[in-house]
This record gives structure tokens, sequence and C-alpha cells, in this order.
């Protein structure tokens, strides 16, 4: 008997997948389209009576059992949340080895910012401005994946998020699209390369529009004009799809009124014939079921058809799978099956593209020694520094001297917690190997006394995190916590010592998936625990631990030293210590607007002039409607200079292209990175531009008295718009500001004129 082309590893793919797909059933090719969580890592005792357990714990160990009975009959195609080598294994077997057709399984895990080794939250890498450190630190995050079974992640997060309210907006890398698509397209080179064996599918989600939720609310529709669509919701996806992103993950939510999941314009028009992607396309968990709930299909069924037609090819489900209903679409007549084949090719591309029918396997002697690599633990540490933003430095309060300090006071629960360290969106994380900030000052200041308050409590969230019952390492405030006397201790922790560490900001279960908040207080009485340190009259320095902006307005009077350390991963506390201790000088940058209060968002840098604008700072009466912080702020340790801004040519035609160039020079006693950022204004044109657009930016080390000249394209790629007037990109012959400096409030300038 011949052996099938399919299993034939020197055929070409093509004809592996066409030989597979004539061999399928329905019911197998509907399978292959759906992914099941599994949440049958836990082994039972032989014989234990499963019937003797409440409901809702017998139904929790009935969903692997379904999982399973559906594997057995070869009608799944891949399977999520599961991370134990000898778990996958044995799931692989079954569909190797005990199914008609042997199609292995594709893993899937959110292997968001780390697997065991844990970088910063993804706002907090996009703060380091350097794609080449992002893209090393997800290349550490696929091998360790890749080496504890799992093959498809489902990041990176690309969605501009221009609210903080928005509990997500930890995931992204902020409000800007050029950020946004630098961030984006390294972390797809990162996670996926070559499709090697240390390397496992990127996933960038969620296609469209998610970051822009209603009142900053997960889950809540969105309503995006065009124009915001194409000119800056699309391109950090236009990026990732350029840099070779196998999957793209679908939205929940409702866009202008059709839901993402089901929207043939934006999966199939847009997505693949103007964006030009490939690979396949997963829904969001339970969002094709989600189409019933929404309103928007009659039945699952129905449901299945309209996302199958409208490009969607792989449904991510808890139980009870709508895609399982296809046979029937196909039997109705409510779907092809041509539209079920062309899905269920890009799916097994995606298995042969990683080899799976050749080594479906982990070597799970291998995966000890990778997830417990020191390298990668240094790779963590350094990330964690180059992403912490110095929001405020008056009078050279940072760095700290050592020989000045005979003691010092850490305050603040986040200071010493493991847990929150880390941020959300980890799962197989081990909090022992968390160094905290208390940890990480404690163990470089040597023989310095060094005292620690917890203080402040920090309420728990009134609706719970759906997480935090699966994770027994959430860090909480006990119910019995006095807040008074440890306040007051905290206070005379600090009077006592020659500066006061205070850490602020919000536990890791107050950010993340449905983490969004309708203030941007930081929780609970810290604030008042602050103010009180403060009058104490000991130099304070403030550390903010968060995955979002907070009000910082009365910090930013009254403390001398502000740093942002975002969540800032395993080896958090010892980059904060580092940088609060002058061996390393901080350079991250904000990736977004800081708001002085939340009653200003959204609030974004590139924003029109409209009408009266040179009363822009006054659209409130009681207070100033400009940012806290400016996109793209952050101080160093280290002073530069900007001149001699010139471009190539002063004038273009529409098509052609020129350069940019500045000297930056370190005119300090000391080296540190400069992230150098170049912004530019449409004078006019077809449409109205915004104030500023971010076109580039190049973060680069300097020496004590370097001068380094920095070049910038500006061309088509750079002046190209997408116009509500034309319903095209567009490049107008006009006059261009340009700005080059250090943030977005830069004022070296220049102008490029642009001709017919």
């Amino acid at each position: 008997m011949t052996e099938s082309i399919y299993r034939d590893p020197t055929a070409p793919v093509e004809d592996r997948i066409a030989d597979l797909l004539s061999l399928m059933t329905v019911e197998e090719k509907a399978g292959q389209l759906t992914q099941y969580f599994y949440f049958g890592g836990m082994e039972l005792p032989e014989g234990f009576d499963i019937d003797s357990l409440p409901p809702e714990h017998r139904a929790f160990l009935d969903q692997p059992l379904a999982v399973e009975a559906a594997l057995a009959r070869g009608e799944v195609g891949s399977a999520l949340f599961v991370t134990k080598p000898r778990v996958i294994n044995r799931l692989q077997r079954m569909a190797v080895h005990e199914t008609r057709l042997g199609i292995p399984l594709l893993f899937g895990f959110d292997v968001v910012h780390g697997l065991r080794t844990i970088f910063p939250a993804p706002i907090g890498l996009a703060a380091s401005w350097d794609p080449a450190l992002i893209e090393e630190a997800q290349t550490v995050a696929a091998r360790e994946a890749r080496a504890a079974g799992i093959h498809w992640t489902f990041a990176p997060m690309v969605d501009i998020a221009r609210d903080p309210r928005w509990g997500r907006i930890f995931e992204g890398a902020g409000e800007d699209p050029v950020l946004g698509a630098a961030v984006a397209a390294a972390q797809v080179r990162g996670f996926q390369g070559d499709f090697g064996t240390e390397r496992i599918l990127a996933g960038p989600k969620h296609f469209a529009g998610y970051g822009a939720a209603r009142g900053g609310r997960d889950y809540d529709d969105a309503d995006v004009s065009d124009s915001e669509l194409w000119n800056v919701y699309f391109p950090p996806f236009k990026a990732a799809i350029d840099a070779g992103a196998a999957n793209v993950m679908s939205a929940y939510m409702d866009l202008n009124g059709v839901p993402a999941s089901a929207n043939r314009w934006l999966l199939t028009d847009i997505l693949r014939d103007e964006l030009g992607f490939e690979g396949f396309v997963v829904s969001d968990a339970n969002a094709v079921r989600s189409l019933e709930v929404q309103h928007f299909a009659k039945d699952l069924t129905d449901a299945a058809s309209r996302a199958l037609n409208a490009g969607l090819d792989m449904e991510m489900v808890m139980a009870d799978a709508a895609y399982s209903r296809l046979p029937q679409a196909l039997a109705d007549g409510t779907v092809s099956e041509d539209s079920l084949d062309v899905a269920v090719r890009r799916v097994l591309k995606a298995k042969f593209q990683l080899g799976l029918f050749e080594n479906p396997f982990v070597d799970d002697t291998i995966t000890p020694g990778v997830l417990s690599s020191v390298a990668h633990r240094d790779v963590a540490r350094t990330a964690a520094e180059q992403s912490i933003v110095l929001l405020k430095n008056v009078d050279k309060a940072l760095p700290l001297a050592r020989n000045a300090l005979g003691a010092v006071a850490v305050i603040g629960q986040l200071a010493d917690s493991k847990r929150d360290l880390l941020g959300p969106w980890v799962f197989d994380h081990d909090t022992s190997e968390t160094v905290t900030i208390l940890e990480g000052i404690t163990s470089r200041l040597g023989d310095t006394t060094v005292s620690y308050a917890p203080g402040a409590g920090i309420p728990d969230r009134i609706f719970p995190s759906m997480f935090d019952e699966a994770d027994p390492t959430v860090a909480k405030t006990p119910a019995d916590w006095d807040d008074d006397t440890e306040i007051a201790h905290a206070v005379e922790v600090a009077s006592s010592a020659d500066v006061a560490i205070l850490v602020v900001g919000q536990r890791q279960n107050q950010a993340g998936e449905k983490a969004s908040t309708a203030t941007l207080d930081l929780p609970g009485r810290q604030l008042e625990q602050l103010q009180r340190v403060v009058a104490t009259g000991t130099p304070v320095v403030l550390v903010v631990v968060s995955g979002r902006p907070l009000d910082l307005r009365w910090a930013d009077d009254n403390v001398a030293a502000i740093v942002q350390a975002w969540y800032p991963g395993t080896r958090g506390g010892d980059a904060v210590a580092r940088v609060l201790l002058g061996e390393v000088s901080p350079a991250g940058r904000l990736p977004f607007t800081w708001p002085r209060h939340v009653g200003q968002v959204p609030l974004v840098y590139a924003h029109y002039r409209t009408f009266q604008p040179e009363n822009q700072a006054e659209r409130y009466f009681e207070e100033a409607s400009t940012p806290l912080y400016a996109f793209g702020h952050g101080l160093s340790y280290a002073t530069f200079q900007y001149t001699d801004l010139r471009v190539e040519k002063s004038a273009i035609s529409v098509g052609e292209a020129t350069r940019v160039s500045v000297e930056v020079r370190n005119t300090s006693g000391r080296a540190a990175d400069e992230v150098v950022q170049l912004y530019i204004h449409q004078r006019y044109g077809t449409s109205s531009r915004p104030v500023r657009e971010l076109k580039g930016f190049q973060r680069v080390p300097l020496q004590a008295g370097e001068t380094r000249t920095l070049t910038f394209p500006v061309g088509p790629d750079q002046l190209r718009y997408w116009s509500a007037v034309t319903r095209r990109f567009d490049q107008d012959p006009t006059i261009i500001d340009i700005w080059v400096g250090g943030d977005s409030t830069a004022d070296i300038a220049t102008t490029l004129e642009i001709h017919e």
C-alpha cells in the first residue's frame, strides 16, 4: 500500500495539504477548525468518583473529558491552556496515534510577556522604544514556550489604546501607530522568526478596534471612523503581517455595529485583500458563540456559518463549539465546502510550517534547563532597566548617592509583592524567582540599614478578577489590615531615614482583561500615606508600579523624583534598584500621553488643531487641558543637546523621498541612551492632519561628550495618509513642519516643501 503523500516530508507542502484534505470527512474538517480550552492538567486517583462532586466541580472535570472524546473522533485541531509537557505529549499521542488520520494538534498559550522568565508588561517593553530589545525578549519567551511544548502564542496585542481606563492598555504599545507598528513587528520577529524549533507562531490581536471600547470598558462596542481605522488602528496589524505573522486573532466586540468575528469587510476585504494577510484567523475565546449572545446570529449554526463565511478560520471555545455545527451548515447550504476547505488549508499549513507532522512531541528532558536559564533572567533584568521611565527629577534627587545613605526606608505593599511585580497575563510563573523592589534595594546597599513598612492597604476589586481563582500566588491586603496603624508605622520609619523610597500603584489584577477602571486615582489611602511621608521632611523617591497612567498631580507638585517602573517582571527589583542607585541611566520614554486627571481622557498628543488652537490648554474651565507628562517624555541622568537639524533636500515632489539629519551630543559626564524622536505636521491638504505625528525614532547609546549624526527618512511612507475625502491613501503638495527631539514637545524645527 502506498503511503499517503501528506506523510512524506519531502513532498511540497501544498501537495501534502491537498492530499490530506482529500482524505478528510466534513466532521474532521470542522474539527481542524476548532480549538478547545483544556483544563485537564490535574490527574485523579484511580477509581475516583466524579459523580460525588458538587455540580460546579464536576463540570470543571467533565470539560477535559469532553475535549478528549472529541479528540478521539478526530474533531479537535488545537488545544490551549496546557503547559505541562507530559500532558501535551499525552494529548498529542492521542491525536497522532489514535485518530484515523493522525493529524497533530497545535498547542496554544498566552505567552504575552514571558512564560517562566517574565519580562516587563508589554506597555513597559514599548516604553523602551527599542525594537531590538523587544525582539530579544520575545525570542526568549518563544524558546521557553517551545521547550514546554507550546506552538503558538496569542500575542502580540497590537491594539492602539488611547483611553487608559481600558485595562488592556498594559498589554499593548500605547497610543501611537508608528511606535505600535515597530513594537508589533519586533514581537512577531521574536516569537516566530523562521518557524524554527525554538520558535512559536505569533498571533497579533484583536482585529480590530478593540482598544477603542466605549468609556474604556472592556468588551463594550467600539465606534471608530474609517479615517482612524486606516491611520491609527490598522498600521500595527499591517506591520505584524509584513513581519510574517502566521495568525491573527479577531476581536470580541461590535465594530461600528457589526461583531468583528463575523465581519467579512474586516476579516476578508481589509485583512486579506488590503493588508495582505495569508495565515489563519482565530476567534477570541467564545467569540463565535457570542454572535448569538450579541443578537447578531439566530443560533449557533447561524453563528458558525456567518463567522466562516466572513473569513474566520478557527473557533476558540470553552465547550460546545459552534463550529461543530458546520457539517449541518454545509448540508443546509449556508456554507460551501470550498469555504470550509480554504479555512482547513490555512490551519494545516501552519502545522506543516512548524514541522509538527515530523516532530509532534516535546522533548521534556530539555524543558527544566531551558525554563531555568540564567541567561534568560539576565535579559529580563536588562529589559526592565531599559523600560523604566524617569518622570521627574528635581535638583538631581536621583541617582541616590550610596555614601550618603545611612538609613533607607522602603514603603508600600507593592515594594515587596512578588506576584504584583510580574504583572497580569502570566499563568505559568514561579513567584519564588521574583526579585522584589525591597530585595533589589537591600541586596545592592550592603551594610546600609534598610527598613521596610508595608503601609496602606490596597483594596480588592469590587468585582473580582476572573483569573484570581486559578492563581494561588495572588497578593491581597489581609481583611483585618489596620490602615491607621500601618500608615503611622510607615511615617515613623520614613522620619528616621535619609531617604524614603515609596512604592505606589495598582496590583496586577487591577490591570489587564476585565480590569477597566472608572478612576485613575491611587487605590486606597496611598495618596494620604504619600502626603504624610512627605510632611516628615525626609526626601522621597516615588516609584510607580502600574500598567496605566495614574493620577500623580499631587506627587508631581510635591515629590522631587518620580519613577515609572511598570510591572517590571522576574528581575524587576534588581532593575529598579540599579536605576535608583545610578548603575543604569534611565532611558525609557512614555508610549502614551499621561493625563492629569481621568476627566481628560482620552487625551492624545496627535490631536487636530480644530477651533481656537491657541486656547488648547484652556478647554476645561477649572484645570489645564494639557497632559501631566507628554507622549515620549522621559528623563535621564545625562543631558543631551540637539543641533544642526537639516533636510537633505528642502523641496521634493510628491512621491519622492529625502532625509532629515540632526546632531545629538551627550553634554554630560556619563554614558547614557537617548531616544531621538522625529515628528511632523502637514500645514494644509486634502484633509486636516494632527498637530504632530511621530514618524521616526532611534534609541542610541552615547558616551560622555560623544556626538552622533542621526538620519531619518521622510518620504511617501511617512507623508501619505488615508483621507476621508478621497477614501484612499493620498500624499498632498504642502508644507511639512519637522521637529526632532526627546519627546513630542520637541522645539528644534525645520520645514520641507512638497510640490506636484
